[in-house]
């Protein structure tokens, strides 16, 4: 039995269970049940015999061998990634992989910062509801409204109310006029089976246009009191023709 060799096929199986199990991606390939890596090949991982060389500044090399890519990519002191693998034959790009992955994280996290979650509240209200609740929902409405969410407001029709959809359609309107100083209508009302339904969202450009405004009023440079001083006689000689030009107005 000491003879006894394993086949590779078997070889390369374990290979890959064992970096399964130490949570690797087995280079990138697909076994049955496993996972798929979203990583791209690189260096000796790439199996192709011949590849189209891309050069660390985006030039043209060629098909090469992956001996000779693999080489210039040492020579480099740079990695040789596989960016275009279903191609034939496959590309790759010299490049430093570590730099790369890292940029392409900054970039995705700021990405996601500069994301904007749009959350949907959703308030529902009766076509025949009390004044006392009717403040309370529109309470709720004018809250998600400041924090900028938008509001589904649903109307829920029960029995013979189905035959009178204006009630629930003048609700609304009125909703949408109460609040209109911190939303406006983004979806007319619109019948949907039982219900009616309208969408509010929130004024954001009006409230960021503001908020620059005062900021602006912020940074206004404040005069000296030379300058003040200064400009105090001009001022007061052009009181008199100020107070002619008043006068001499309504006639």
């Amino acid at each position: 039995m000491s003879g006894f060799r394993i086949p590779a096929h078997r070889e390369d199986s374990r290979a890959w269970s064992a970096a399964a199990a130490a949570g690797g991606t087995g280079g990138g390939d697909e076994a049955q049940g496993g996972h798929i890596s979203t990583e791209a090949r690189i260096n000796e991982r790439i199996r192709s015999p011949e590849v189209r060389l891309v050069g660390p500044k985006g030039e043209q090399i060629g098909i090469v061998s992956i001996n000779d890519a693999l080489k210039l990519a040492q020579e480099a002191d740079l990695d040789l990634v596989e960016v275009a693998p279903t191609a034939r034959p496959p590309v790759a790009k010299l490049m430093d992989y570590g730099k790369f992955k890292y940029e392409s994280a900054v970039k995705a996290r700021e990405s996601r910062k500069n994301q904007t979650q749009t959350v949907v509240k959703e308030i529902k209200l009766r076509p025949k509801i009390d004044p006392h609740d009717y403040g309370t929902k529109k309470g709720h409405v004018e809250r998600f409204l400041k924090a900028g969410d938008k509001v589904k407001v649903t109307i829920m029709f029960r029995g013979r109310e189905q035959s009178r959809p204006e009630l629930g359609f003048r609700l609304l309107q009125r909703l949408a006029s109460d609040v209109e100083e911190l939303g406006f209508v983004e979806s007319q009302p619109k019948q949907d089976g039982r219900n009616m339904i309208m969408v509010i969202g929130p004024h954001r450009k009006k409230s960021e246009t503001k908020a620059h405004t005062a900021g602006q009023g912020q940074n206004r440079p404040v005069p000296s009191p030379r300058a003040a001083a200064a400009a105090a006689p001009s001022a007061t000689a052009s009181e008199p023709a100020a107070d002619g030009a008043a006068v001499s107005g309504p006639a």
